[in-house]
């Protein structure tokens, strides 16, 4: 096939550097994708960094969408010109896989993270010959054409939204959105806080308002973030850095890097009580221990947020004698092919707004994206090829 234009990490903490690659035919049960669109996840900075068990040089990316190129002769359910949505790798024959529950394959992290197919092989190479890692998570969405496995894609109707819209449901949206609906299960007049105003956690957001929160509120260091959950239908915001309310303290530095008690602003705004419900999307064990510390007796708190390896979550032991829980989540706890296509029955009705949290950039300036990714100044960037 020509040369393909993908953005190649070569090794840990470089820049993503775009390159011409040269990708194969797919293997009779593969599907090659021509990407039109990549979302950036904070798991693709996290690989560039080299904190990630994913081998170099790779091309990352797992928030794709675009339209089917070819199939190979094994396939079947796709034809070229089928527009998709591609999300993560799974077995598909395991106990977790075949009980409608795919993230928690005991294969996620070498299927995914691996960044090559089961045999070892890759299916990428560089101007020179040599071989870049690709299929990671199963797509390696950015790269202008992709060698997919059929179960990481999800069929979309022609009538979508644009692809721009479509890509993050591939992981931050359903990561967010599925833990309040899958793993939560909010109720109707409940409350909820939320830690942490990224895709994720404003995914959160739209998917309590769905599920009838009364009351949701938000915390982060970003006042623009704060806006914005505000605008999805956030009733109480407040600065984490120093827990006032950000319509009280416009004055305040939104980015700092401290982190105040939140948990305490949250129980003053609920008469002392706490929350039903908490999500936590920073990844900050501290915010983490925030997250529990602000809930009722009888409450439920989700954490999302990727962890320093190694890091502890220390909490009131006491504490959780009054019926507290606390669980992981990874990717929605459910199948994306049952989540994505209700989040776009929403999107079609009004009721899931998430191209308000979208910016997007050319592939060419992918490093512009990420350095916003990292300043927190865009919440979801989209790569477009």
């Amino acid at each position: 096939m020509d040369r393909v234009k993908a953005a190649v990490c070569r090794q840990s903490g470089d820049p993503f550097r775009l390159e011409a690659l040269t990708v194969e035919d797919p293997r009779p049960d593969e599907v090659l994708v021509r990407f039109t669109a990549a979302g950036l996840c904070h798991t693709d900075l996290e690989v560039a960094a080299g904190r990630m068990p994913t081998p170099f040089p790779v091309v990352a990316g797992h928030e794709g969408a675009g339209v089917v190129e070819a199939v190979g002769p094994a396939v079947s359910g796709f034809t070229p010109g089928d527009r998709v949505v591609a999300s993560f790798s799974f077995c598909g024959t395991c106990r977790n896989c075949l009980s409608g529950l795919p993230a928690y394959c005991p294969d996620h992290f070498p299927l995914n993270f691996g960044a090559r197919r089961a045999d070892g092989s890759v299916g990428l190479r560089d101007a020179s010959g040599e071989p870049v890692h690709d299929h990671f998570f199963g797509q390696s969405s950015f790269a202008r054409y992709g060698l997919c496995r059929p179960s990481s894609l999800i069929k979309v109707p022609g009538s979508s939204p644009p692809d721009d819209v479509l890509a993050p449901l591939g992981c931050g949206v359903i990561t967010g959105a599925g833990a309040v609906w899958n793993v939560l299960r909010v109720s109707p007049g409940s409350t909820v806080a939320v830690f942490g105003a990224g895709a994720v956690g404003l995914s959160a957001v739209m998917a309590a308002v769905v599920a009838g929160a009364s009351r949701i509120i938000v915390s982060d260091t970003h006042h623009a973030r704060l806006d914005l959950a505000a605008h999805l239908g956030a009733t109480d915001v407040f600065d984490a850095a120093d827990g006032t309310d950000v319509a009280e303290n416009r004055a305040a530095d939104g980015n700092g890097a401290t982190v105040g008690n939140g948990a305490a602003r949250v129980r003053e705004l609920t008469g002392g009580r706490g929350v039903d419900f908490s999500v936590e999307s920073t990844g900050v064990p501290e915010v983490m221990a925030q997250a529990v510390a602000a809930l009722a007796p009888l409450g439920s708190a989700a954490v999302l947020g990727v962890a320093p390896d190694g890091a502890d979550l220390r909490t009131n032991a006491f504490a959780l004698l009054e019926g507290r829980t606390v669980t992981g989540s990874i990717v929605g706890h459910q199948a994306p092919a049952v989540l994505v296509p209700r989040i776009l029955d929403l999107h079609s009705r009004g009721r899931f707004p998430l191209e308000a949290m979208i910016r997007t950039y050319p592939l060419d300036d992918i490093n512009k994206a990420v350095d916003d990714a990292r300043s927190g100044t865009v919440v979801k960037a989209v790569l477009l090829h």
